[in-house]
């Protein structure tokens, strides 16, 4: 029986893997209405069935893949996978979202999500196929790396065109910030690899042939080819097609955006000899492109002589920076060759980058020293980077102190140590330094998940963006909006961007179709759904539901006891002055953008929790519980 509303198979799994119990499920159009697909559908069973007392490492956490309405159809981009589950490493709401293949071949077996329950007495992986899905033993694969699994899922399967997603070693080793990867895209970020590895389920293998139904084909192709012609048309688009994400790290570095030496500056003096253009002339070898992606950006590059003479799949701009200037090596071919191993280990690159940068700093100021490890932590080793990787994704020796991630390591290390560990919320900050963009540094202390550029994404005042500007808000905000260093109405933009983001993450979508300007923004959104799903979609409906959902986020992290005091940048960046680009002179004025922020949303401005009046207006009302909890704990 066909579903009500196109772009959805209508079904998703229930995977008990405490029983071995596969459970086909009817999706509930209440939730398709009032949450999308993708990280919305995650939110709302979080909040359902996962409580303050459980363990993000215990059988009964959940761990959801989901796609959205317009996964694996031809919409520019329409590829994204969202894994949502309490992070294990912030304790808190957390989501992993990537590219590649595997969603794609997910939706058209027959399933638009797959919740994962209990924890398997043995390692196992999940074979789905056309309506079809079967638990299956994966001891032989146990202790693999990712591009081994897939490849032997794919010879056992008898298909190469099987898409698999797995952990490697991080994950089977519980490591707090391992990630899923799918033929080198990574769900990396919030430890969504370590909740598998908890529940010893090894991978994913997803092959499919049925159909996607669409309400209004005629009309929805025609949407889609204007939507390509859109993303082809933007000037942002080129460069990123032949040089992939690793283009901005030259232009970062230049107004001081790029985290250096453990964002002690945000330029990198040595940036050039990492750019993309070295990437390019050195060790290009393809581009890749995602399901249905007109860009391009996935290039696979070669070391193609000397001790890391090798192939990595995918390089992108946050790992360069990462395992580059972070801890200030510019080794190009050895920074091919960590990404690789990140991969393969199933490791956030983000995130070991910025433990291995937090032990250098440590170093540097003598709290670790040669009594604490037998290697040399001096920055820019890059043999040291090489074999701390290793050492956290078994967890050996210092690496079983980084792969808690830098706050818990910070506890256990203690001597004053904290001030240098760079996080929010327990997650580590990506590679943007929020001083030289004010917009940055708010979205990073806003985001659900901790530390991340990716939940309000705003662009407007990175290398200002005028014309965009106005076209988005209207002329009246010029010249401060476009401006990095002003903070005025940065609290608008990122309020914007968080819902923005919210849709996107939740219909499938990648963020470089349309949050780059000049892109894709609400109103062919809203076309598309509309035509895809038969529903009666307007953009005041795409920004309600982006409301519902942030603030749903929101209202899990109150449960968990977030508020006001965590929405903080670590001391340093609210502190110490940039000495680079833009930003110099500058530290991240967070507090004067907060006000505003939580105004804007309706939350209350001393303790950053939401108002019953604005949980009531957004047809939220079964939060109010869990508010008033907070409420009295704070009085």
């Amino acid at each position: 029986m066909e579903y009500r509303f196109g772009g959805y198979a209508g079904r998703y799994l229930r995977v008990d893997l405490s029983r071995g119990k596969i459970t086909k499920v009817p999706l509930p159009e209440d939730l398709v209405l009032e949450f999308f697909g993708g990280n919305g559908f995650g939110t709302k069973i979080l909040w359902d069935e996962v409580g303050r007392d459980v363990d993000p490492l215990s059988p009964d956490n959940k761990l959801v893949f989901a796609s959205g309405p317009l996964t694996g159809t031809i919409f520019p981009t329409a590829g994204r996978l969202e894994v949502i589950s309490k992070s294990p490493l912030t304790g808190i709401y957390g989501d992993a979202n990537a590219g590649g293949h595997f969603t794609p071949e997910l939706k058209r077996s027959g399933f638009d999500m797959i919740v994962f329950e209990g924890r398997s007495s043995k390692p196992v992986y999940l074979w789905v196929r056309d309506r079809e899905a079967e638990i299956r033993d994966a001891s032989d694969i146990w202790g693999k790396g990712t591009h081994e699994t897939e490849s032997m899922l794919q010879r056992d399967l008898g298909d190469r065109r099987v898409q698999v997603a797995s952990i490697g070693a991080a994950g089977e080793n519980l490591v707090r910030f391992a990630s899923v990867m799918t033929h080198g895209c990574a769900a990396a970020r919030a430890g969504m690899g370590c909740v598998m590895g908890s529940k010893n389920l090894k991978a994913i293998a997803a092959s499919g042939s049925l159909e996607i139904s669409i309400a209004k084909r005629n009309e929805y192709l025609k949407a889609c080819i204007d939507a390509q012609k859109e993303i082809l048309k933007n000037p942002f688009t080129p460069g990123l097609s032949r040089y992939g994400t690793p283009q901005l790290s030259v232009p970062m570095s230049e107004v001081g955006r790029y985290p250096t030496k453990n964002h002690q500056q945000g330029h990198f003096e040595f940036v050039e000899d990492t750019s993309a253009q070295r990437i390019e002339k050195d060790h290009f070898v393809r581009r890749m492109s995602c399901f249905a992606c007109p860009i391009g950006c996935h290039h696979v590059v070669e070391v193609k002589e000397g001790k890391h003479r090798g192939v990595t799949l995918i390089l992108e701009y946050e790992t360069v920076n990462a395992l580059g200037a972070r801890v200030w090596n510019r080794d190009l071919p050895s920074i091919i060759r960590a990404d690789y191993l990140c991969d393969d280990y199933g490791l956030d690159t983000i995130s070991t980058g910025a433990s291995i940068a937090f032990a250098m700093e440590l170093y540097e100021k003598g709290i670790l020293t040669s009594k604490d490890t037998d290697l040399d932590l001096t920055w820019g080793d890059s043999d040291t980077v090489l074999e701390l990787i290793s050492r956290i994704a078994y967890r050996k020796e210092l690496g079983n102190i980084l792969c808690e991630g830098v706050r818990r390591a910070s506890r256990i290390i203690g001597k004053g140590s904290d001030y240098y560990a760079m996080h929010i919320k327990g997650q580590e900050i990506s590679a943007q330094d929020g001083r030289p963009q004010q917009s940055m540094g708010l979205a990073q202390a806003m985001s659900s998940r901790g530390a991340d550029h990716l939940k309000g994404f705003p662009t407007i005042d990175e290398m200002g963006y005028p014309t965009e500007a106005v076209l988005r808000y209207g002329k009246e905000y010029l010249p401060e909006i476009v401006d990095g260093i002003q903070t005025k109405y940065k609290s608008m933009v990122v309020k914007d961007g968080e819902e923005f983001c919210a849709v996107i993450d939740s219909v499938g979508l990648c963020k470089f179709g349309t949050l780059f300007p000049p892109a894709l923004y609400w109103e062919p959104i809203a076309t598309a759904l509309a035509l895809i799903t038969g529903m009666d979609m307007t953009v005041t409906k795409l920004k309600t539901v982006g409301e519902w959902i942030v603030n749903l986020q929101r209202m899990y992290n109150v449960r968990h006891g977030i508020t006001r005091k965590d929405d903080r940048q670590p001391r340093r960046l609210l502190e110490e002055k940039s000495p680079s680009g833009r930003a110099k002179g500058h530290v991240v004025y967070l507090d004067e953008m907060l006000d505003e922020y939580y105004e804007l949303r309706g939350w209350d401005k001393a303790t950053g929790l939401p108002t019953p009046e604005r949980l009531n207006d957004l047809a939220l009302e079964y939060t109010i519980t869990e508010l008033r909890n907070a409420e009295a704990k704070l009085a």
